[in-house]
């Protein structure tokens, strides 16, 4: 059985695939997702396709005649083509959970960057300016104590933080679809919590109902001061209407783990911003979180092999 893995990947990233893959007796090749020429190549005798960022077309579909699954190495799908899978007869399967921990954490660091105004200080330290800062950005500053922090979603990443900030002082609110009765905190609609929370923290799906839910309006009913966070996916955002709200001063910062463009485009206005945190979709990308996706991936691939039922399934 042959895996594609197309991504850019690391030192640490090729070893750990090429352990598993050995293991588990799959022939694993890389192919950096730059290069397309190197792709067409590869996966037209490819079983599976290791996918984790770059869309899946209906073309890379139909260029691999021998292709029976595409395992994202994450949660979200929606950068796959699932109709033309379906129609193709490819298995898509996901792995829900396997990056929660990750992603928990670098909602955390993105709260607490923007909080603490570290992409503002950071620069300033480095060029000898760090004792002469704008007095009106650190008035700007805060602790996330006595804060609440809203999430909308509350799965697996959430609910991991969720005790975490509350540990820390902060007061914990959510909303998702309907009101979990496991979960203490307490239950909000959306423009509830808009309207009560300090931070506003995004950890749902990007489908047609949640495509720019965080739009004008949204924003306009959130606290003045609140903080956004995203680390979940850009087209959640309307990003023209959340860089007026920080322009403006109505919001205090945002934290942005991810863009409605991927790679985000270095002229993207909210990148010059002093009070945006930013980072290239990467709030899941851990060693740990590859070694749980890659046993993941390759148990599926055993699966396949064997004609068991695929874990995840979800065309």
């Amino acid at each position: 059985m042959k895996a594609v893995l197309h991504y850019r990947a690391s030192r640490g990233f090729r070893a750990a695939l090429a352990a598993q893959a050995a293991a588990a007796g799959v022939d694993a090749v890389v192919v950096d997702e730059t290069d397309d020429a190197g792709f067409a190549r590869e996966i037209a005798d490819a079983d599976v396709l290791l996918h984790v960022l770059k869309p899946v077309t209906a073309q890379m579909i139909a260029g691999a005649p021998k292709l029976r699954l595409i395992q994202k190495l994450g949660v979200g799908v929606n950068t796959i083509d699932l109709e033309a899978a379906k129609h193709a007869g490819v298995a898509v399967c996901n792995m829900p959970g396997t990056n929660s921990q990750a992603v928990a954490e670098m909602a955390l660091t993105l709260m607490l960057a923007v909080l603490r105004r570290i992409s503002y200080l950071d620069p300033l330290t480095r060029r000898g300016d760090g004792w002469a800062p704008d007095p009106d950005l650190v008035d700007g500053a805060g602790e996330i104590a006595g804060r609440t922090v809203g999430f909308v979603g509350y799965g697996a990443s959430a609910s991991r933080l969720g005790p975490v900030v509350e540990a820390l002082g902060a007061r914990v609110i959510y909303t998702a679809r309907s009101a979990k009765p496991e979960v203490a905190a307490p239950f909000r609609t959306l423009p509830e919590l808009l309207a009560e929370a300090d931070i506003v923290s995004l950890h749902l799906p990007l489908t047609p109902e949640t495509e720019h839910l965080i739009d004008a309006e949204a924003l306009a009913a959130m606290r003045p001061g609140a903080i956004l966070v995203n680390t979940a996916r850009g087209g959640l955002v309307d990003e023209p209407a959340l860089l007026e709200a920080l322009q403006s001063g109505r919001l205090r910062g945002a934290g942005l783990d991810v863009f409605a463009q991927e790679p985000v485009d270095p002229t993207n206005p909210l990148l010059a911003l002093p009070n945006v945190v930013v980072a290239p979709h990467m709030a899941w990308l851990t060693p740990e979180t590859l070694d749980r996706s890659l046993t993941v991936a390759f148990d599926n691939c055993a699966r396949l092999g064997s004609g068991r039922p695929l874990v995840h399934q979800v065309v």
